[in-house]
């Protein structure tokens, strides 16, 4: 299972009622073989540019691990879905990753002595 991030740009007259949307994409990972890990909903935002006649969107934005075949079939049914305007499915690069998580554990406890001394 691959790791990827899911950016949903939903209609926003479904800001007020969103759950049937989520709903459906909960449904649609889990029914490929796939896991929600995160959720954020960003809510809604003026787009760039208008999609659809739309100058709104609500934001929603998913981490999930799918397995190799899931993102063809997610993607399929994204498309033809009518409360997405757009979505963006990419999968996570496990280096970034991983040097990210290398980075973090280098930094000392302490680093915030910048701070600690303007205050004194």
């Amino acid at each position: 299972m691959k790791n990827y991030e899911l950016s949903v740009l939903f209609h926003p007259d479904m800001e007020m009622n969103l759950e049937p949307a989520t709903a459906k994409i909960k449904d649609l990972i889990e029914k490929n073989g796939g896991k929600i890990i995160k959720v954020e909903n960003e809510g809604k935002k003026r787009l760039a540019y208008a999609i659809r006649g739309q100058d709104f969107a609500v934001y929603c934005y998913y981490e999930v691990e799918l397995p190799a075949d899931a993102p063809a079939k997610i993607e399929s049914v994204l498309n033809i879905t009518d409360e997405v305007l757009r979505f963006l499915l990419v999968k996570v690069d496990e280096r970034k990753l991983k040097y990210e998580a290398k980075q973090a554990a280098r930094k000392p406890h302490g680093e915030d002595t910048d701070n600690n001394e303007e205050q004194q």
